[in-house]
């Protein structure tokens, strides 16, 4: 995962604790998750469409036709 290991995770949520406080940290968590979350259904929308893109034009005319 991004050639993170544990120590430096431990010590980036350390720093995110630090800063943002125990009270409002979930919140920045959910945050943090929703957006992934969201730009990992854009690129495999994407994906899909170039996927897509690529078969219709590698298929045989008479594929195409039907």
């Amino acid at each position: 995962m991004f050639g993170l290991g544990p120590t430096e995770l431990i010590v980036i949520l350390i720093i995110a604790l630090v800063i943002f406080g125990p009270s409002r940290l979930p919140k920045v968590g959910q945050s943090v998750g929703q957006a992934l979350h969201a730009f990992r259904e854009s690129t495999d929308k994407v994906q899909e469409e170039v996927q897509k893109s690529l078969d219709s034009a590698t298929a045989s005319p008479d594929e195409t036709k039907s």
